[in-house]
């Protein structure tokens, strides 16, 4: 049976002014572990196809200087990192909010920067790698993972083969539709039994851990260009 962790009524009203969306499944900020449950994440409206194109071709123009060894090793260094009782509280988000690309997804979701102070943080967490390690431009940034899946697939950098430091999204459903993701982290390694072990932020109590993921529940990968 999975364990759900419900946050107050107040982050839930946090989330849907962030989101300017409804809440799908269960109240936002649950968490669910196992293959069976989901991590909390923010739903949206679809992303606006100028942003995703114009971002698209940036990183095209983007140079390439940082290895998937390198984002890996810092995505790990931060296992242990966790959220405080009301959800936020973590550099990722903080980080985030005070980002350029949090006025643009703010003009996209609706919201302020300080609603991403609380707010799901997968996807914020693989962004603040990303920006950490230089590797930004390949790896790119947001707070909505379909957004942040689109915005791979509009560089024609989206598949089916798990790749050490690869952007991994989530569908705990199964779906292979992009619309459906609900959780995003890096993929550390294909296990050759159906698995992959990987490293995700806002997991399992609340935290940056390594995981053990069924292959099943994968949408798809994002490559980022990286330097061999």
């Amino acid at each position: 049976m999975a364990n759900f962790r419900f946050t107050s009524a107040a982050k839930t009203n946090i989330a849907r002014a962030l989101l300017g969306a409804t809440i799908l499944g269960t109240a936002f900020g649950a968490h669910i572990t196992s293959a069976t449950a989901a991590e909390k994440q923010p739903i949206d409206t679809v992303a606006n196809t100028a942003t995703v194109a114009d971002h698209a071709e940036r990183s095209r123009e983007a140079k390439v200087s940082v290895t998937a060894a390198q984002v890996l090793a810092l995505a790990k260094s931060q296992i242990g990192v966790s959220e405080n009782a009301a959800g936020g509280g973590t550099k990722f988000q903080q980080w985030y909010a005070n980002s350029q690309r949090a006025a643009e997804t703010i003009a996209r979701d609706g919201g302020s920067r300080a609603d991403y102070l609380n707010a799901a943080w997968c996807s914020m967490f693989v962004s603040w790698v990303g920006e950490q390690t230089g590797a930004r431009p390949q790896i790119g940034w947001d707070a909505w993972t379909v957004a942040h899946a689109k915005w791979f697939k509009a560089n024609n950098r989206f598949g089916t083969e798990a790749k050490p430091g690869a952007v991994v999204f989530f569908s705990w459903s199964g779906s292979k539709n992009l619309q459906d993701i609900n959780h995003v982290g890096f993929v550390e390694k294909d296990n050759g039994d159906g698995t992959i072990t990987t490293v995700e932020g806002n997991t399992g109590k609340g935290s940056v851990e390594e995981r053990v993921r069924p292959k099943s529940q994968v949408v798809g990968y994002g490559y980022p260009q990286y330097r061999s």
